[in-house]
């Protein structure tokens, strides 16, 4: 049985130091021994770890070296002044273009099945083909009326709703604002929503005929602009504004309501107040409020989504908006009105949540707390 355990000289070799060979020349390594060379990978791991922990701490005070110049250029900003609203108002503008911009090619597929369900089989292959015909340029087709459109309709959007959210909290009263915190959400997302989207509905319909005509018929957001316009009049860059209602109004409804009802119970399970919290953990959750928040926003919203698509692409000019309608789900039926969910639940959730991360930062940016959380209920005044 001897030959089946190692010899003395072995186990010697294996276990030996490797800084032994720079002392005793005369020890050499064996075939299980780790090659000294390597031991150099974990110091190489360590100092990258310690490097991107002194480029975040280095990008923290840039950003509040240009936080407190920002704050010093405008001004202490009282909450609910005409300041805080304009600064809303700002942040709801980055917040929608950037996020709806840089998603385009997932819009961009979306639209085109669509509008007509038998060009693709799966997204992938529609960016594939896409690509090899045009280019990275045509995977993002339509960015320039996505940036100028959900630009408009974030600022009215985020703006509005926080001066609407306040309007209704003060005439409703504290007891009242507190008990029926969610309807007050409703109901200022709603009104909001509804003068976001008269801002909104021209480059969404330049948007949509750009991305579901095939090919493109204009050149940009301009151009999409004056040929409507000329061949139209004004009227045609709003003939789908009553389904752009439809889907916007209960999305938005959704997105606000279920993102301050997410947010106050993840604080709820949290150990300590908001405030005991950093800035980007405080960001953080409203990342995940905002996605888990979107996911819903995408099924509430899809069917209108789907009839928006529709109507920008193939309503006849003069044709009635419940002619049409009917023509449409005539056309693709129950099952139609869900086509391309599963990409849309994707966009919308990434979407909502950098949305809300995104506006969240800008107001932390400008002295601002963060949105949402667990409100205290109004204090009870004792009677005299």
């Amino acid at each position: 049985m001897a030959h089946l355990y190692p010899k003395a000289d072995a186990l010697k070799g294996a276990f030996f130091s490797p800084a032994s060979t720079h002392h005793n020349s005369q020890t050499m390594a064996t075939p299980l021994q780790a090659r000294p060379e390597l031991y150099g990978a974990y110091s190489v791991v360590d100092t990258a770890k310690d490097k991107a922990v002194k480029l975040g701490h280095e990008a923290t005070k840039e950003f509040e070296k240009a936080s407190s110049a920002a704050q010093a250029k405008t001004g202490k900003i009282e909450l609910y002044s005409g300041k805080y609203y304009a600064a809303c108002t700002f942040g709801g503008m980055l917040a929608c273009g950037l996020t709806h911009t840089a998603v385009t090619p997932l819009d961009f597929v979306k639209t085109r099945r669509q509008v007509d369900s038998s060009l693709y089989k799966s997204n992938f292959e529609a960016w594939g083909k896409i690509y090899r015909a045009q280019g990275i340029r045509g995977i993002f087709t339509g960015w320039s009326p996505t940036l100028f459109g959900y630009s408009a309709q974030g600022a009215f959007k985020y703006g509005w709703y926080e001066y609407f959210k306040k309007t209704y909290s003060d005439l409703a009263g504290p007891e009242a604002a507190h008990k029926y915190k969610t309807g007050l959400y409703l109901a200022a997302s709603a009104s909001a929503e509804f003068l976001a989207d008269i801002a909104l509905c021209p480059m969404e319909a330049v948007k949509v005929r750009m991305q579901g005509g095939t090919p493109n018929p204009y050149t940009g957001a301009v151009d999409g602009f004056n040929k409507i316009t000329a061949k139209e009049g004004y009227a045609g860059l709003y003939k789908g504004l009553y389904p752009l209602w439809g889907r916007q109004i209960p999305y938005t409804m959704m997105k606000f309501a279920s993102f301050e009802t997410i947010v106050a119970m993840i604080y709820e399970r949290l150990p300590g107040e908001k405030d005991d919290y950093s800035k980007a953990a405080q960001t953080g959750v409203s990342f995940t409020g905002g996605y888990l928040a979107g996911i819903l926003c995408a099924i509430v919203s899809h069917p209108a989504d789907v009839m928006v698509s529709k109507l920008n692409s193939v309503r006849e000019p003069g044709e009635a908006f419940g002619a049409a309608m009917g023509r449409i789900y005539k056309d693709i039926g129950f099952k139609g009105l869900w086509n391309g969910l599963p990409m849309r639940i994707v966009m919308i959730g990434t979407l909502t949540g950098l949305q809300w991360m995104i506006y969240d930062y800008f107001k932390i940016f400008m002295g601002l707390p963060t949105t949402g959380g667990v409100a205290p209920p109004p204090e009870k005044k004792e009677a005299n």
